[in-house]
């Protein structure tokens, strides 16, 4: 079992910036696994934020593409999020994500964009 604990979370103007983190239990594990981030907005489904492999390869939902980056280090067992330009359809509960769908989940952070 692996624990993934999500920080950095809070309200924030539009155009302004956040920094996720989330921190796994376990770094053998960490090390070979795909990572993501994943958001849920209120009345919506979970959609995809963006994924890094093992190897650093990135891919990120169109929506976010230019404005956000993700980012790991395997020496902290942590990986990241850097959002900027941030726009109030960002707000949404943030989940961390580890060996995709039917892996591993941390129980979210709240990110608030006001206008």
């Amino acid at each position: 079992q692996v624990q993934l604990v999500e920080s950095g979370g809070g309200l924030v103007q539009a155009g302004g910036s956040l920094r996720l983190s989330c921190a796994a239990s376990s770094k053998s594990i960490f090390i070979g696994a795909e990572m993501g981030w994943y958001r849920q907005a209120p009345g919506k489904q979970r959609e995809l934020v963006a994924t890094i492999t093992t190897a650093s390869n990135t891919n990120y939902a169109d929506s976010v593409k230019g404005r956000f980056t993700i980012s790991r280090d395997n020496a902290r067992n942590t990986v990241y999020l850097q959002m900027n330009s941030l726009k109030p359809e960002d707000t949404a509960v943030y989940y961390c994500n580890m060996f995709g769908q039917e892996g591993y989940w941390g129980h979210g952070t709240q990110v608030t964009v006001s206008s």
